[in-house]
């Protein structure tokens, strides 16, 4: 799984990254995370709006910075899918 967490580097941004490595050591669970701050990749991405969570390819989050719950529960979607 590789999530990718997109934003200028903001105090939001870096909550987000966070939240979702809580919400996987709280799964058990391993993923690729990458922060991603450059602006034309965040719009050839499709993004509009940060802080930003993209789960493997798919826009999960955008413009506002997801809890641990929230995360949890869209990792386990994600990996239902």
């Amino acid at each position: 799984m590789r999530i990718e967490v997109l934003g200028p580097g903001c105090p939001k941004c870096h909550g987000a990254a966070e939240n979702v490595r809580k919400a996987l050591v709280e799964l058990g669970r391993s993923a690729e995370v990458v922060s991603v701050t450059d602006i034309n990749e965040m719009i050839r991405k499709g993004v509009m709006m940060t802080p930003a969570v993209i789960v493997d390819g798919r826009i999960a989050v955008q413009g506002k910075m997801p809890t641990v719950d929230q995360m949890k529960a869209i990792l386990k979607k994600e990996q239902e899918a």
